[in-house]
């Protein structure tokens, strides 16, 4: 019988190792697995690659820092590739120290870029980028009159996704917003790890409202709504 439910977050983080590629979704807090963060934090890897779309807000005195910044603090990323990198944010200080490396990205190619791995599409051209910082090092090809840089697909070792429903095929339903990059980086990873906030029965959810096909999770931890560490 195939139940991809764990049981527990260390059996959800085991097996992740250090100087793994993670992609992380969101968009700021929305759609964010800040349960599996933590989890990731606990379970102890270190010198990671993390593909996220924006790497947090300017650091508040006083506030404690959660979720990604907490593992930027803790000094367990080593490169970030993204497509915001705010001034003041725990993640703007390291690289500006030098200890994190950034590379910077328009959001709509990073998008592309995790679409094109799970779609097996090893590298496409796009003309955003051309003729800026972004297209160094890069095979620039002009196609109809217009110069466009190739950009290649970005995969990962690791995915942490979170839904709003899934059943023990690992099937998604996401809401609202939260859809942004989840569906995207559930298929760009070798290993996908979900959190969710309801179970569901097989069948429950219809053929035409699943988000992501259970082909693409191997993991999932329920934490249900009300759990403090996940926004309703």
């Amino acid at each position: 019988m195939i139940d991809k439910f764990v049981r527990s977050m260390a059996e959800a983080m085991d097996g992740i190792r250090d100087g793994a590629v993670v992609m992380i979704p969101g968009f700021a807090e929305v759609g964010a697995p800040n349960a599996l963060i933590d989890g990731l934090i606990e379970q102890g890897a270190k010198d990671l690659t993390v593909v996220i779309n924006a790497t947090g807000k300017p650091r508040v005195p006083g506030v404690k820092v959660t979720g990604f910044a907490r593992l930027v603090e803790l000094g367990r990323v080593r490169k970030v590739i993204t497509s915001f990198v705010r001034a003041g944010s725990v993640c703007g200080e390291a690289v500006k120290a030098g200890t994190v490396v950034a590379e910077v990205i328009p959001q709509g190619t990073l998008a592309e870029r995790i679409r094109a791995a799970g779609a097996g599409i090893p590298a496409f051209y796009t003309p955003t980028g051309a003729d800026t910082l972004v297209a160094e090092g890069k095979e620039i090809r002009e196609y109809r009159g217009r110069r466009c840089v190739l950009e290649e697909a970005i995969h990962a070792d690791v995915a942490l996704v979170e839904a709003w429903m899934a059943d023990r095929w690992g099937n998604l339903v996401f809401r609202g917003a939260g859809r942004n990059f989840n569906p995207l980086v559930a298929m760009a990873a070798e290993l996908t790890i979900v959190q969710t906030h309801h179970v569901c029965d097989l069948g429950q959810i219809p053929a035409e409202e699943v988000m992501t096909p259970g082909i693409f999770v191997d993991r999932v931890l329920h934490m249900p709504v009300g759990d403090p560490k996940l926004p309703v």
